[in-house]
């Protein structure tokens, strides 16, 4: 049987004195207020979390998940290591590369470039490429026919030089002479066999794909690599690995995960999410306060039913509780509505890209959003207790009313 206590909180759900409209108005725009405030928090956390973890993919799509390097020169010993490293566990890919920057200049565009030699069959990368998406058949330059080595582009670097796959472009290096002078510049001629595209600014517009064999040719590093990527089964614990290989490589060699390496960027996307976080529930804390103050009408609204019901026996504890009730159902079905509304933008977000963001700003180009379930449950607690507190003055302010005083003037 439903205790008595309940069964009073349902009916003053549904007011029918003369101020009942009031009343309704009240509960109404109470409970659309918590809907609303947990809205826009599900919505926000989940660009957050969708912009966290999409950064994150694109990132480890171009990037090692561990770094090994020489503190100031190529690596030309590079081999063992490679092999000892193979040997680690929750080990996927491990690549050499070569890192130089150079100049590429097309008939209608000039731009800086960061050139990379990679070992295509090792590189797997996680990047959309127009054409054939086997790097290795893309930039293995054919040895019977003399034509110039192959480079694959990112989308805007492409579009800053106005080339297309199988144009020709000129790429311009630094060259040292003797002593470590400089002497006159390098140039030359590449084929575009692709392009790439990561939906990132920073590297569609400033990265170029080369085959390392190329790379040590037209860099005079033959026997040499700049570093060494690794590639993990398990991208967190990559920090692990990266301690086992600094355990048995001497000084000058380093590593580094892709944690440490972005480290600056992913702290401060977690803070600016804490923070919208915080910002936020104070919408759900407005709605709040007009539950307590919906649950204060109705204790003055109710004043002689609260004092007949303390003459009949009911405690303190009995009263508080209905109002308690009366306030939670408020807020227990805003926070429903609100997570089910937030639930459907978050999904018309996903399916509809209709939000641009510029990629010079914001690093991606599209709005991402990623509903998470933890995320969810931190809300939903959150907007619970927040619920819950404001309902203890109200019911209280009831539970010490004095029956006699009631009676009286009620």
């Amino acid at each position: 049987m439903m205790k008595f206590e309940y069964f009073i909180g349902r009916r003053y759900l549904k007011s029918t004195t003369r101020d009942g409209f009031v009343s309704f108005t009240t509960t109404s725009l109470s409970t659309l207020g918590v809907a609303l405030g947990v809205m826009v928090l599900i919505v926000v956390i989940a660009v957050m979390t969708g912009f966290e973890e999409e950064l994150k993919s694109r990132i480890l799509g171009v990037e090692p998940h561990v770094l090994v390097m020489r503190y100031g020169e190529p690596m030309s010993d590079y081999e063992p290591i490679v092999e000892r490293i193979k040997k680690l566990d929750n080990i996927k890919t491990v690549s050499t590369f070569i890192y130089a920057q150079a100049m590429f200049r097309s008939a209608k565009g000039v731009s800086g470039v960061m050139l990379r030699g990679i070992v295509p069959d090792e590189f797997g990368c996680g990047m959309k490429t127009t054409g054939d998406d086997c790097f290795s058949k893309m930039l293995t330059t054919p040895s019977s026919t003399p034509v110039p080595p192959r480079v694959i582009l990112g989308k805007a670097l492409a579009e800053d030089l106005n080339v297309r796959p199988g144009d020709i472009v000129h790429m311009i290096t630094a060259q040292t002479g003797d002593g470590g002078t400089l002497s006159m510049p390098a140039v030359k001629r590449l084929k575009v066999a692709a392009l790439f595209e990561t939906g990132m600014l920073d590297y569609d517009g400033n990265i170029a794909f080369i085959h390392q064999n190329d790379a040590q040719s037209l860099f005079h590093m033959a026997g040499q690599v700049s570093g060494i990527g690794v590639r993990v089964d398990d991208i967190y614990a990559a920090g692990e690995i990266s301690g086992q290989i600094v355990s048995f490589l001497d000084f000058p060699y380093w590593a580094r995960d892709w944690m440490q390496m972005n480290k600056n960027l992913f702290s401060m996307l977690r803070l600016q999410k804490t923070v919208m976080f915080i910002i936020l529930t104070l919408i759900v804390l407005v709605a709040a306060s007009n539950i307590a103050s919906a649950l204060i009408m109705m204790v003055m609204e109710k004043t002689k039913e609260i004092a007949i019901l303390k003459t009949m026996g009911a405690g303190n504890f009995s009263i508080r509780k209905i109002f308690v009730f009366k306030g939670m159902v408020i807020g227990t079905i805003g926070t429903v509505s609100g997570l089910i509304l937030g639930f459907i933008l978050c999904l018309i977000l996903q399916r509809y890209q209709f939000i641009d963001l510029p990629g010079d700003v914001y690093f991606l180009t599209t709005l991402p959003v990623r509903l998470d379930i933890v995320d969810a449950i931190i809300t939903i607690s959150a907007t619970l207790v927040i619920c819950f507190v404001a309902t203890l003055y109200p019911a209280g302010y009831a539970a010490k009313f004095d029956p006699v005083e009631g009676i009286r003037y009620g």
